[in-house]
């Protein structure tokens, strides 16, 4: 028999066991919907307003809408004006949505709503006996003052007038960085001028009295990289502070906050110690610190290094003459004073032949341009010593002077400029010069082809040549 043509599957059973479970599901779930519907299908009647005929399931009662209930309404006759009444938006026709109960206040995100009242009429006035209430509020007066100030103007005249809010002012004019910023530009501008009274009518128109010992601190600090020439500035800029506007107790105070920080300076300037020890040192031959503030830190810090440093270099002989020139010969003192520094430099430097030594005296002296002097003034003392016997190379002073332009220009301390500058001051100087050492031309050409070779001057062009050759 051959095959049944049965697209449904209708009498087919199924093989499967899974086939026949979801067989059985389908034709559960169909049952389940049929009886479903006819419990809740209400009785047919074409007459009923809710009537959708014969169809099964819930059904929905709709709103009827009246004739313009969307259309524009004009506000007003002849005005171009339009109330447009959008939809769910009128709390009348059910809607729900309300801006009086929007998020953030009525008047929207950030913003008060100008219907509270809450910024009209005026502030109650604090009772004395409460909490909050402030004298100097209730006067009319206010302080501008740092935390860190003392309230020293509170009870006496005002510091100053504030144009903005039309008030006087008592306390600082400025807060305590803005001080600082202040002083220290002062500072800067002082050690390029060199004019202490304009320092002084600086510091006495910010009006900051409270702030006074940090002048102390601020430039002693900021000088302790500088070179002699600006710490002999400082030393003289404390005494023209002193005692005015700076008094006793402001340098005091002064000098103990840059002691009680001195271990983060010298994490950046390591000879910060020995520096403060001769500014104390200096401070006290100048008066402006009295000798008991020694004592009494001293006491109070015992074993103190700067404190002692202070009192040996107070201690010594001829003590006042020598805190003068405390900075070195770079401080900034007359030529006269500087050449008599380089005589003995020279002098010292031929007995002992110390390359280091002389290279750091020299480096202190701080006067770059005037190193010529020191090759003329070295060359002509060697020329003297030498006389007309200067063949042992061993003991010539000659060779010894070439040997140290020859290391201060390796190391870059004095330029090549001011070696040729030298020679050719000297080469001047010769008809003098051979009155005293008759060998003076001969030993001047010599030195000049010992700092060629050297690397003190640039070789000649006769040389170049004959090396080309």
């Amino acid at each position: 028999m051959g095959k049944v043509h049965n697209p449904s599957g209708e009498g087919v059973r199924p093989v499967s066991s899974e086939a026949q479970k979801k067989a059985v599901k389908v034709q559960q779930k169909v049952q389940q919907e049929k009886k479903w519907t006819a419990e809740t299908s209400p009785p047919t009647n074409p007459n009923h307003p809710a009537s959708h005929g014969s169809r099964p399931g819930p059904h929905r009662q709709h709103h009827h809408h009246t004739e313009g209930e969307h259309e524009t309404k004009v506000k007003e006759e002849g005005s171009a004006r339009r109330n447009i009444t959008r939809k769910n938006t009128e709390p009348s026709a059910g809607a729900h949505f309300d801006s009086r109960n929007k998020k953030q206040g009525g008047a929207g995100k950030g913003k008060w709503d100008p219907l509270d009242g809450a910024d009209q009429g005026d502030l109650p006035v604090l009772d004395k006996n409460d909490p909050l209430y402030d004298e100097e509020e209730a006067e009319g007066k206010y302080i501008l003052s740092s935390g860190e100030a003392p309230d020293t103007y509170a009870n006496g005249n005002p510091t100053g007038f504030d144009d903005v809010a039309e008030k006087a002012v008592y306390g600082p004019m400025l807060t305590l960085p803005e001080f600082k910023i202040r002083v220290a530009d002062a500072l800067r501008e002082y050690w390029d001028s060199a004019d202490a009274d304009e320092v002084v009518r600086g510091v006495e128109e910010m009006r900051c009295r409270a702030f006074h010992p940090e002048v102390v601190k601020r430039a002693i600090s900021l000088s302790l990289d500088k070179g002699p020439r600006e710490r002999e500035l400082t030393s003289r800029l404390l005494t023209c502070l002193h005692p005015t506007p700076l008094a006793d107790e402001d340098m005091e105070q002064g000098f103990t906050l840059l002691l009680d920080s001195l271990e983060d300076l010298v994490i950046d300037i390591p000879d910060a110690k020995t520096m403060i020890g001769s500014y104390l040192a200096r401070a006290v031959v100048d008066e402006v610190l009295p000798p008991a503030f020694l004592s009494n830190r001293n006491n109070s810090n015992p074993g103190d290094e700067v404190v002692e440093k202070a009192v040996g270099l107070l201690s010594r002989e001829h003590c006042n003459a020598r805190m003068e020139h405390v900075w070195g010969p770079g401080d900034g003192r007359p030529v006269a004073e500087l050449k008599e520094v380089m005589d003995q430099l020279l002098e010292e430097y031929l007995l002992s032949r110390e390359l280091d030594e002389a290279a750091r005296c020299v480096r202190e002296m701080d006067a770059p341009h005037f190193h010529h002097e020191l090759l003329k003034r070295g060359v002509r003392i060697a020329m003297e010593k030498d006389g007309m016997d200067h063949a042992d190379a061993a003991s010539s002073a000659l060779d010894a002077m070439a040997a140290l332009f020859s290391f201060l220009v390796k190391n870059a301390i004095v330029s090549e400029y001011q070696v040729a500058k030298g020679i050719s001051r000297l080469s001047k100087l010769m008809p003098d010069m051979k009155l005293d050492v008759p060998a003076a031309p001969g030993m001047l050409a010599e030195f000049e082809e010992m700092a060629r070779e050297g690397g003190c001057l640039p070789s000649a062009p006769n040389d170049a040549k004959r090396a080309n050759a």
